[in-house]
């Protein structure tokens, strides 16, 4: 009998240190984001006071207009995915997934990719929920196929893609198809090619351990997932703001008379200008000068691959794999939005 009982006395204390030290390596964050939003606001001070003209140009004015409106449009919808993310970790049990997706990993990620209708959020809100997914044992193909799917296909985007062209059902077709194949596409070329040292998830506390608070268990992945991405959102934010002062609109017309680099310059221009997926479809109904095969380019790379997704993805899973994921899915949104819109366009 005391044989038995010396393992399990061990393995408590060793329980607690894991807590004790996921408590302390998130205090350590939260005391990096608090001592770098002091030298931002003490850097901001200065500027304010040396160059107090300079920050009133026009340029400078449209730069902080847009960088706070990429931050605040996709902020709502970050919560809703980190949210989302630490109540799959508390309180959803791991083999509800199990159940749900088919057990044949080539066959669970196109049922992923049609699961993204049931998340109404922006790629934000999915970079978090799939790296949840994944730490609860969902194959990484699978979660990759829902987190392109989710911002592309929920029923907001599709309304306001139909609001948006009106009189055009075809147009809001072409983009759920085009984003459905892309995802599933992705899935699939994941994998086939993809490698785990390409994969690198931040270090968390994942599924619920028994004897601890649930509530607890969402309150410390909620924290951890929003603290991580938050940092990561702002920098894809300042990106997409520097681009949209930077580049004038008279480029816009170079490009819009050619029908395949129409096509490539509105997906690169998505890509940089990061607009969340519920907007994006009014900003490509007021892209007139360009055909619509090249518009519905413009929808369906957005919502998978833009600057801030692309820190999100490197914040969350490392560098090595959004680099790699980020332009293979931009290669492969871009020639399903040619065929299928090519047919029904």
């Amino acid at each position: 009998m005391q044989e038995t009982a010396a393992p399990a006395a061990e393995a408590e204390p060793a329980l607690g240190a894991g807590a004790t030290s996921g408590r302390s390596g998130l205090r350590e964050r939260l005391r990096g984001w608090m001592f770098l939003l002091c030298v931002a606001m003490a850097l901001l001070n200065v500027t304010l006071f040396v160059g107090g003209g300079w920050l009133e140009a026009p340029a400078v004015r449209a730069w902080r207009t847009v960088c706070l409106a990429v931050t605040v449009q996709a902020l709502p919808f970050l919560l809703l995915g980190t949210a989302l993310s630490g109540a799959i970790n508390a309180f959803v049990p791991e083999r509800v997934f199990s159940r749900i997706l088919p057990k044949r990993t080539a066959l669970a990620v196109p049922v992923a990719g049609l699961a993204g209708v049931v998340l109404p959020g922006c790629e934000c809100a999915s970079v978090p929920v799939a790296g949840s997914l994944i730490g609860r044992g969902v194959a990484p193909a699978a979660a990759f196929a829902f987190l392109l799917s989710a911002p592309a296909i929920n029923p907001v985007v599709l309304t306001a893609t139909a609001i948006a062209f009106p009189g055009s059902p075809a147009m809001v077709l072409a983009r759920l198809l085009a984003s459905l194949a892309t995802a599933a596409l992705m899935g699939w070329l994941w994998l086939w090619l993809g490698r785990a040292e390409w994969l690198r998830p931040a270090l968390r506390h994942t599924g619920h351990q028994a004897g601890h608070s649930r509530l607890r268990e969402f309150r410390l992945g909620f924290q951890h997932d929003f603290l991580h991405a938050g940092g990561f959102l702002v920098l894809g934010a300042m990106a997409a703001a520097t681009f949209n002062v930077a580049v004038p609109r008279s480029v816009l017309e170079v490009f819009s008379g050619s029908p395949w680099l129409s096509v490539l310059f509105l997906a690169g221009l998505a890509i940089v200008l990061a607009v969340c997926s519920e907007a994006d479809a009014f900003v490509a109904a007021s892209l007139t000068g360009f055909s619509p095969l090249a518009r519905l380019a413009f929808m369906v790379v957005g919502p998978m691959v833009d600057l801030k997704l692309i820190a999100l993805q490197a914040g969350t899973f490392g560098r090595a794999f959004a680099v790699r994921f980020s332009t293979a899915t931009a290669v492969v949104a871009v020639l399903c939005s040619v065929v299928i819109g090519g047919v029904l366009l």
